[in-house]
């Protein structure tokens, strides 16, 4: 079915009054986006920031009248001036599928392959983690996601470890741990979502229930692992410091990222009386953070 979109371009303060106008007048959805290419790095937690100035985007099947709906929106909202808008086509796609046509075998470090499911592995004999995002974070194609995988394939000692992955998305590090060696692993997650991903991410790989565990943080049992490995954003690991460096053996390895370069030098000096850290290392203005529990 083909559909048109109405954008308009606002300020944030404008935002929910046209959102709830767009739905009254049978919007299918209606969605935000940044109209100044201001970054929102790091909301609040509970929050749900918006940008100064939003595009916002009501999406309608393409037999609706948009010269009525126009009318509607311009009489109701009250705004003066109304803002700028426009009306565009939106090509009827199978969204799915051209979302996969996209997702391509990636290769990571010396030996390990992230594979969509639906692919064949360029490598056969590599180690190959076969995945299937679903509607949870982690494909391999994120700068810091990139950073952790990279990571994990250079630890030597990897092999017969431990770990945990705090904020594991869709099981992708937790997941390459398993296939690099490590003998037990544990995923932690906000999102109950996250953690059905990663189940079912592991069993695509044909890892055993008894070798990948996951829990909702407040269900986390007290241990003491080889590794730990947290890729989510500067603030929370900051917040979590001291619970996270309580979770690493001595001698243990920790790997930090999701934090942009400007948030380094914080996020280290909230690990340091626990790790000596080492060098940062950089991709595409993100940043990961390891260091060797004292």
């Amino acid at each position: 079915m083909p559909w048109i979109q109405i954008l308009l371009e606002t300020t944030s303060d404008h935002v929910p009054r046209l959102e709830s106008l767009l739905m009254e007048a049978g919007a299918s959805a209606v969605t935000f986006q940044d109209a100044k290419n201001q970054p929102l790095y790091e909301p609040e937690l509970g929050s749900t920031p918006l940008w100064t100035n939003t595009t916002v985007i009501g999406l309608f099947d393409a037999h609706e009248e948009t010269s009525a709906i126009v009318s509607f929106l311009k009489a109701e909202s009250g705004i003066a001036p109304f803002p700028k808008y426009k009306i565009d086509i939106v090509e009827d796609k199978d969204w799915e599928r051209e979302w996969m046509t996209h997702f391509h075998p990636i290769r990571f470090g010396s030996k390990l392959w992230v594979c969509p499911s639906w692919k064949t592995p360029p490598e056969p004999g590599a180690i190959n983690l076969m995945l299937d995002p679903g509607l949870a974070f982690g494909t391999g194609t994120h700068p810091t996601t990139a950073l952790c995988l990279k990571w994990l394939d250079q630890q030597k000692d990897i092999n017969g470890s431990t770990l945990v992955d705090y904020g594991c998305g869709s099981g992708i590090l937790a997941i390459a741990a398993c296939l690099l060696g490590a003998k037990q692993v544990v995923g932690v997650d906000i999102d109950s979502q996250a953690l059905e991903a990663t189940i079912n991410n592991a069993q695509r790989n044909k890892i055993v229930v008894e070798k990948l565990e996951v829990f909702l943080p407040n269900d986390f049992p007290s241990i003491q692992v080889s590794y730990v490995i947290a890729n989510i954003l500067a603030q929370p690991l900051i917040a979590l410091a001291s619970k996270l460096a309580e979770m690493v053996e001595t001698g243990g390895h920790l790997a930090l990222s999701g934090i942009v370069f400007e948030q380094t030098e914080a996020v280290i000096n909230a690990y340091s009386p626990w790790f000596k850290i080492g060098e940062a290392v950089h991709q595409e203005g993100w940043v990961l953070i390891s260091g060797q529990r004292y």
